[in-house]
């Protein structure tokens, strides 16, 4: 009768050893390569920082040449403006951190009396705004599903409390 309780400390050590080690212990599993730290704190949660620029000529410059601050408090996504003629030149880039209501106004637009379009999209996330809108196909509101607003996430550490809660339950 005791060999049994034995083999279910066996079996729940295992699985506590299989849980930690094969997705969180080995250091194999991490793209050292993609890792940058963080140089200086957010300055509150939540926070974030947006490609900005203010007319500059094409993508490129402004990416460039971009202020690397951060976003003010209650702004939630980084929009970009991109005014360009007929033949697809860029004529200016906006890029800024933007108020959802802003957002509103993504899509392009022709403006027959200066012949040229422009493009207005927003997206959400560290610095997302990299590219900049061309047509009704990227001109767009991108939101990305947020830890903030999904559903109850189960942590690994809750699966392994409750799968030791069950394992002690059966077995004794």
């Amino acid at each position: 009768m005791e060999l049994f309780p034995c083999s279910c400390w066996t079996v729940l050590f295992q699985l506590l050893e299989f849980l930690f080690l094969t997705n969180y212990g080995i250091s194999k599993n991490i793209n050292f390569y993609n890792v940058k730290p963080l140089m200086n704190p957010t300055p509150f949660p939540n926070s974030f920082k947006c490609f900005t620029c203010d007319h500059a000529e094409d993508n490129y410059n402004c990416n460039r040449w971009a202020e690397d601050k951060w976003c003010p408090r209650y702004t939630e996504y980084c929009m970009t403006v991109h005014h360009f003629t007929s033949q697809g030149r860029s004529k200016s880039v906006t890029k800024r951190c933007a108020f959802k209501e802003e957002c509103q106004a993504v899509g392009c637009r022709h403006h027959r009396d200066t012949g040229h379009t422009e493009c207005i999209s927003c997206c959400e996330g560290m610095v997302c705004n990299v590219e900049v809108p061309t047509n009704h196909t990227n001109a767009v509101f991108y939101m990305a599903q947020s830890w903030r607003s999904s559903g109850p996430r189960i942590s690994a550490v809750s699966t392994t409390i409750f799968c030791i809660i069950v394992l002690v339950s059966l077995f004794s």
